[in-house]
C-alpha cells in the first residue's frame, strides 16, 4: 500500500470508528433522557438528533467503512485513561457520553469534508444542534436534582409586615421545609417585589428553596430558586424563557391531561389537586385522592399533592401513592408551625423510605 492508499485507509477508519462513537453515545444519551429522566420533549429531540446524524451518514458508503475497519489493529483500543472506566452516577454516564459524540461529530465534520462537502456540512448542522440539546440536558438533570430529597413544600402570603414574614419562613426552613412559596394576592408589584426579595435574601443561606407565585418577572428579579404557574397563568413554555434554564419551574394540575402537557412543556414538578377542601383557596372542583393515584401512574416527574392537606388526612395522600405535598393553613395557621413541619415531614420521610425498601 503506497502512501496515498494508506492516507485513505486511514481517513476512512477515522470516519468509520467517529460514527461508531456519535450513534452509540446518541443511544446513550437517548436512553438517559427517557428513562432516568422520563422527558418526552427532550427524548424526542434526541431521537430526531440521532436520526439526523444517520442521514448525514448516509454519505458515507458502508462499504467503504466496513472494508476500512481493522478493530485488532487500532493502536487506540489499548489507550485507558484512569477516568474512563469511572462514572458516579447516570447523569455522568450522559455527560461522557456528550463530550464524545460531539468530537465524534466534528472529525466526521472535517474528515468528511475530504469525501464531499456537503457531507461536513451536515455534520457541522448535527453538532451545533447537539450543543443546545445537551446543554438543555445537562441544566434539566442539575434542577431534578435540586428537587430530588424535597418533600414538604410550605405556601405563605406576605404576613402583617416584611419583618413578620421573613421570620415565619427562617422558622419553617430551620424545621424542615424544602420549599417555600410566597403567594398573596394583596400585594402590588411593587411590594410583591419587596416581599419576595426579602423572602429570596432570607432562604439563601438555607437548604430550602424559595418560590414566587405566578410572576416570572419577579421570580427572575430577585434571584429566586423558581416560580410556580397555574392553569391560567403564562403558559410554561414562555415561563421558561423568561426565567431561563436555571430556575425551577412548577406547574399546577387538576387533571392527568394537564399533567401530560405540564410534562411535554417542561416543568420540573407539578402541583396536583385540589385534594381535599382548603382554608385559603375556594375551588369549584376536587379531583381528591383518585386524581393522585392517576398522576403518580402517569408520570416520574417530582409531584406534590396539594389543597387542604393537614397532619389529620395526610394519610389518603400517603395511600395514594404520594410522599410529597404542599401545605399551607395547616402549617401556618397552627399553634406552632415549625412542630407541624416536623411532624409531617417525619411522617413523609417514612412513606418515603418504606416505598423505596
Amino acid at each position: 500500500m503506497d502512501g496515498k492508499e494508506a492516507t485513505a485507509s486511514g481517513v476512512w477508519r477515522i470516519l468509520d470508528a467517529s460514527w461508531n462513537r456519535a450513534s452509540e453515545g446518541l443511544r446513550t444519551i437517548e436512553e438517559y433522557a427517557r428513562f432516568v429522566l422520563g422527558d418526552p420533549q427532550l427524548s424526542e429531540q434526541l431521537k430526531q438528533l440521532r436520526h439526523q446524524t444517520a442521514t448525514a451518514a448516509e454519505g458515507l458508503p458502508r462499504s467503504q467503512l466496513l472494508a476500512a475497519r481493522d478493530t485488532p489493529g487500532d493502536v487506540g483500543t489499548a489507550i485507558e485513561t484512569p477516568t474512563e472506566t469511572e462514572r458516579v452516577d447516570a447523569l455522568a454516564v450522559a455527560i461522557a457520553a456528550a463530550a464524545r459524540v460531539q468530537q465524534s461529530l466534528r472529525c466526521l465534520e472535517e474528515y468528511g469534508k475530504i469525501v464531499d462537502s456537503g457531507i461536513g456540512r451536515a455534520f457541522e448542522a448535527c453538532r451545533y444542534r447537539s450543543y443546545t440539546l445537551f446543554a438543555t440536558l445537562e441544566q434539566l438533570s442539575q434542577r431534578r436534582d435540586r428537587l430530588a430529597d424535597c418533600q414538604l413544600y410550605v405556601l405563605v402570603d406576605g404576613g402583617d409586615s416584611i419583618e413578620a414574614m421573613t421570620a415565619t419562613i427562617a422558622e419553617l426552613a430551620e424545621a424542615g421545609a424544602d420549599l417555600i412559596q410566597l403567594r398573596d394576592k394583596r400585594l402590588n408589584d411593587r411590594e410583591l417585589y419587596e416581599h419576595a426579595a426579602a423572602a429570596a435574601a432570607t432562604l439563601r443561606p438555607s437548604r430550602c428553596l424559595f418560590i414566587v407565585n405566578d410572576r416570572p418577572d419577579i421570580a427572575a428579579a430577585v434571584h429566586a430558586d423558581g416560580v410556580h404557574v397555574g392553569q391560567d397563568e403564562l403558559p410554561a413554555t414562555v415561563v421558561r424563557q423568561i426565567i431561563g434554564p436555571e430556575r425551577l419551574l412548577g406547574v399546577s394540575t387538576h387533571c392527568v391531561a394537564q399533567v401530560e402537557q405540564a410534562v411535554s412543556d417542561g416543568a420540573d414538578y407539578i402541583g396536583c389537586g385540589p385534594t381535599f377542601p382548603s382554608g385559603t383557596k375556594s375551588f369549584e372542583a376536587f379531583p381528591g385522592t383518585e386524581f393522585l393515584r392517576d398522576a403518580a401512574a402517569t408520570t416520574t416527574l417530582p409531584a406534590f399533592a396539594i389543597g387542604g392537606i393537614g397532619a389529620e388526612n395526610l394519610e389518603y395522600v400517603l395511600d395514594a401513592g404520594f410522599s410529597r405535598v404542599a401545605v399551607a393553613g395547616a402549617i401556618t395557621r397552627s399553634e406552632s408551625p415549625s412542630a407541624m413541619v416536623a411532624e409531617l415531614k417525619q411522617r413523609l420521610l417514612r412513606q418515603d423510605e418504606s416505598t423505596n425498601r
